[in-house]
């Protein structure tokens, strides 16, 4: 049996055999985009580790009602340099084991132990898989954690074992874990339709005015299925806001703040004043721009220069305030080009 993990973990219930190529070299990646073959992040052997980066939301503009009971959506998404790290194994136990670092994490219905269990169902595939999932993107914040750390799973997957899934069927295996996990199969910037699963790839540009993100978590968690099952009729737009960014970014033009528009942040500030609060808060620290991130609570703010973000972080601190200072980042293009 093999320990791994950290120090004073045993993880020796995930049934893994020692292999002497675990002593050897390890290689380094990013997770691949889809469409491309997919790279490893570390492995040797029978173990391999890769990263999955949380998202912000730009956009959010909500269209109505689908017949399906979910809701039409037009959203421009950015992955940002937050990350979880994955741990894959393969063991010699059937089925999916999670340990993670937050422990109300290790069930069944994680979504990276469900996107396992749908390729060793979809392909009838022998062997089990151990995932270990050092947690830093907070959970249920509106960031994506884990429908991110489910299509950093089903990438690794698909290269390290050669599955033969084209990615229509990586798509469709996606879309039926979450809205957002089909977005994270590219990552970088891209305009989410439908229920999120239709993504349009958009040009790595970013505005110079926004080279670092601060983002602020609230000491709350917030339900996405309640916010929109709260949200009236009234909030509901076209998608203009989101389409009018996209384009804004896609033709290296900075986009209008108007349009950085998110139709889930008035219910959310009404509803849970410890968001309002941070709003606030955060205004009055010296950010000149908030948003809200997807259902919430996280509020991301852009800064130009690293000083003006970390001075505004520590006035945030002195009020104990959960934040976390990055950037944006694409997955699989080397750099993100600035205008």
């Amino acid at each position: 049996m093999l320990q791994i993990g950290r120090k004073g973990h045993d993880y020796t219930t995930f049934g893994i055999k020692k292999h002497s190529a675990l002593d050897k070299l390890f290689f380094s990646m990013h997770n691949a985009c889809m469409s491309q073959k997919a790279q490893p992040i570390y492995t040797s052997g029978s173990t391999l580790f890769v990263r999955s980066y949380a998202k912000i939301n730009l956009t959010l503009d909500v269209l109505g009602r689908r017949a399906d009971g979910y809701h039409e959506l037009a959203t421009v998404m950015q992955t940002i340099d937050l990350y979880d790290t994955i741990c894959l194994t393969v063991t010699d136990e059937p089925g999916v084991r999670v340990v993670s670092t937050r422990p109300e994490l290790n069930g069944d219905d994680n979504l990276a132990a469900r996107a396992a269990q749908a390729l060793r169902q979809r392909l009838a595939l022998p062997q089990g898989v151990g995932i270990e999932l050092d947690k830093r993107i907070p959970v249920a914040a509106g960031l994506g954690g884990g429908s991110s750390n489910a299509a950093a799973v089903l990438l690794a997957l698909r290269h390290w074992w050669q599955l033969p899934l084209t990615p229509p069927d990586l798509l469709a295996i996606a879309a039926s874990l979450g809205s957002d996990v089909p977005f994270f199969l590219t990552g970088g910037l891209a305009l989410c339709e439908g229920r999120g699963e239709h993504v349009t790839p958009l040009a790595p540009h970013w505005p110079y005015a926004m080279r670092w993100l601060l983002l602020l978590k609230p000491t709350i968690s917030v339900s996405t299925a309640a916010v929109f099952r709260s949200l009236p009729a009234d909030d509901y737009t076209d998608g203009t806001y989101s389409r009018a960014v996209g384009a804004a970014l896609q033709t290296k033009r900075v986009p209008q703040l108007k349009d950085f528009h998110n139709g889930l942040e008035r219910g959310v500030l009404e509803r849970y004043p410890e968001v309002a609060q941070a709003r606030e808060d955060l205004l009055k620290a010296g950010a000149a721009f908030v948003r809200l991130s997807g259902s919430g609570p996280t509020l991301f703010a852009p800064f130009s220069e690293l000083a003006s973000a970390t001075r505004v972080r520590l006035r945030l601190h002195e009020k104990g305030y959960e934040t976390y200072l990055t950037r944006a980042i694409s997955p699989h293009v080397e750099n993100i080009h600035f205008f």
